[in-house]
């Protein structure tokens, strides 16, 4: 489910495997947290093909229960993906806002979320 990725400096970052499946509520996310904190991360890569479609229509409010979860957890997250095939104002907004402040970053490829 995890594979772990350790930076020069000793840093592991958990990768959530894209083929492990759909995370379509907060319950789904608390796993893959509590696991990658189990393991002594606190930065976790999702990749966006594992995310509900539902995640990037921000008025489904599903992007923010489940980001939620990484603030309260202390947890940073990358989503990597193609993220120009969203055409929402709003979602675009928040991506550029997101990455901004570095808590939650999106990304296109692994090698992007992993520099971070």
């Amino acid at each position: 489910m995890l594979k772990f990725h350790t930076r020069k400096n000793g840093d592991t970052t958990a990768e959530l495997d894209p083929g492990y499946g759909i995370i379509s509520d907060t319950d789904d996310i608390l796993d893959v947290i509590a696991e990658a904190s189990f393991s002594g991360c606190n930065k976790l890569i999702v990749h966006s093909v594992s995310l509900n479609p539902g995640f990037f229509d921000l008025r489904t409010g599903l992007a923010g229960d489940i980001l939620q979860k990484f603030s309260n957890y202390r947890m940073e997250l990358a989503i990597i993906g193609d993220f120009s095939v969203y055409k929402s104002k709003s979602l675009r907004d928040f991506i550029r806002e997101s990455n901004r402040t570095g808590v939650i970053t999106f990304k296109e490829t692994l090698e992007d979320a992993l520099k971070k």
